[in-house]
């Protein structure tokens, strides 16, 4: 049943439809299903303040429910209208038998004929002998024929005959869908204007070659690339529809406009890891006529000092394949750690088919420190190869995600290392939501540093515990060995986890609770523990959250709870 008030309000029932404006009430009883909900529609659109019970309302209502259920293949209702105490008007309606399909006569003929995308369209319409009419499935074939042809490049295409007969008295409709595709163009020459960069760069992006049947897709996918390229401010792909009657081959036309050569970018954050932190980024999108690229960034916050350069080379497969190289300066005081860490590397980065991120890369590092009561400069060349996948599907809190990120390097006394070492660091985290109120959180991360000589190792190869992203409740990078005057030292090892629900409480605020395990250490572990709740919110720059964590295992004297505040993705 279906109410409508004054203000309006919708209470559906089995088999009625109800509505009611001042004190007319007005219901429509003897359909169901498919011809109730069309009914419902259509009389959705009628003023309130026109409801009452005259002869003209009624005739009104019997024109709007017949249009209803024409639709529907019903061509013969019977109406009767019954008034109570000129209060109440009750429509009973009879559908009558419907209009049954008795002549089907969908042809497709040139060269789609044998197309298996549209012998799907005409086996999915739903239109069938011996089965009721129904114009939305008619009309949404021809649409989706239509459709299907431009984009599959028949774009000569037309129906020679497109009709709908109905015979009412008959209850037979006949159908009579005739559509002459022609030829299917192909893709042709490519021209490009407006480019800075080299012509064979640019249509080395192109998913398609010439001669190639056309697909919309393809378009799309060209477009795409061009975008994700960075070099272009605009870009726009189609084809010369002028030139239909001259060739099978279509050309396509790149109109692009360069992007800006210099671009900056300036921003402040706040962590309670670090503080408050400021960014400034410089990037040069194209350095040449060979889309060569350059960015660098400033990093400045109390304990932690950054500077980063990197210039990208693009190879044959532009998007997918490059070198990159950097170099990064890093300055840090924090806790018990003081150092200046100078790094450059050289990659070779491929996106594999299975969506991995391959870096195959040699990194020399030079890092003058004091690490408790040690005080040294560290030398290590370490080549190494690392593998990299995030996905997610949804906005800034997606419901379903993963990471994965695993790195392997190798140093050693005769690649001019300090000692021979084999280090690994990887971890995973998992989102899942369950409905669209619920969302669990799992992360693992790890690391281990094997030499004979750990001595010997600086501190940003070293593994320390604790603080916004880690093991909350503790503070940033507290957790590690120590020496014999109680400084941290930095462990061979590291193992975290962390597990967390979440419920969304209204809109893109959600609350939380979470449990985080792990430890940085030497030989073995004694792993600590912290727990909490928080705050998360969805906001237009990116997940904010707020936690207040206890650290479960913190040592006699120090604070145990901490509130820990951090501004981006969870992946």
């Amino acid at each position: 049943m279906l109410i409508k008030r004054f203000p309006v309000f919708i209470l559906s029932l089995a088999l009625s439809s109800l509505v009611r404006a001042n004190d007319i009430e007005m219901s429509v009883v003897g359909l169901e299903d498919a011809l109730q909900d069309n009914v419902d529609a259509y009389l959705l659109s009628i003023p309130e303040t026109d409801y009452e019970v005259s002869l003209r309302f009624q005739s009104r209502l019997e024109t709007n429910i017949t249009k209803a259920l024409n639709a529907l293949g019903y061509y013969q209702p019977e109406f009767r209208f019954e008034i109570i105490e000129d209060k109440e008007l009750i429509v009973h309606v009879s559908p009558g038998e419907p209009v049954i399909i008795t002549k089907l006569d969908i042809v497709i003929m040139g060269e789609a004929q044998t197309d298996p995308d549209f012998l799907q369209l005409i086996s999915r319409s739903g239109l069938k002998l011996n089965q009721p009419i129904n114009h939305g499935q008619y009309d949404g074939l021809k649409s989706s024929i239509r459709n299907m042809a431009l984009q599959k490049g028949y774009f000569k295409g037309d129906f020679s005959e497109s009709r709908l007969e109905v015979v009412p008295s008959l209850n037979q409709a006949m159908i009579r869908l005739h559509y002459d595709s022609g030829m299917r163009y192909h893709f042709g020459s490519t021209e490009i204007t407006g480019s800075q960069i080299r012509e064979e760069r640019v249509k080395s992006l192109q998913p398609y070659e010439s001669g190639e049947p056309y697909h919309i897709s393809k378009v799309g996918e060209y477009n795409q690339n061009l975008s994700n390229t960075d070099w272009f401010s605009s870009v726009f792909v189609e084809p010369d529809l002028s030139q239909l009657d001259n060739s099978r081959e279509l050309q396509m036309k790149v109109a692009l406009a360069p992007q800006a050569r210099n671009q900056l970018e300036t921003g402040i954050g706040f962590s309670t890891d670090v503080g408050a932190r400021g960014t400034l980024k410089w990037k040069k999108p194209w350095v040449n006529d060979r889309g060569h690229s350059f960015d660098s960034s400033i990093s400045l916050s109390l304990p932690e000092q950054s500077i980063v350069a990197g210039y990208k080379i693009p190879l044959d497969d532009v998007l997918h394949e490059y070198y990159r190289i950097q170099y990064g300066m890093k300055k840090v005081d924090s806790r018990d750690t003081k150092s200046l860490e100078s790094n450059l590397s050289v990659g070779r980065h491929w996106l594999l088919d299975s969506g991995w991120h391959q870096t195959v890369r040699v990194r020399y590092l030079l890092e003058n420190y004091e690490q408790g009561i040690q005080d040294d400069v560290g030398h290590f060349v370490l080549p190494g190869i690392s593998f990299s996948r995030t996905r997610t599907k949804g906005g800034s809190m997606p419901m379903w995600g993963d990471r994965k990120t695993i790195t392997l390097e190798y140093g050693d006394p005769s690649l001019l290392s300090e000692t021979r070492l084999v280090r690994l660091v990887g971890g995973t985290s998992w989102i899942r939501g369950i409905g669209t109120n619920h969302r669990g959180l799992f992360r693992i991360d790890g690391g281990a540093n094997f030499t004979q000589e750990f001595e010997k190792l600086s501190p940003s190869l070293l593994f320390f515990a604790g603080g916004d992203n880690n093991l909350r409740g503790y503070g940033y990078e507290s957790i590690s060995p120590k020496d014999e005057t109680g400084a941290l030292t930095g462990g061979k090892y590291m193992l975290t986890t962390s597990l967390e629900y979440q419920y969304r409480v209204t809109g893109n605020w959600w609350v939380a609770t979470f449990y985080d395990y792990g430890d940085a250490f030497n030989e073995s572990a004694e792993f600590k523990s912290g727990a909490g709740v928080g705050i998360r919110w969805g906001s237009p720059v990116g997940p904010i959250r707020l936690d207040f964590a206890k650290a479960l295992d913190a040592e006699e004297g120090k604070d145990e709870y901490r509130i820990h505040f951090t501004l981006g993705p969870e992946l």
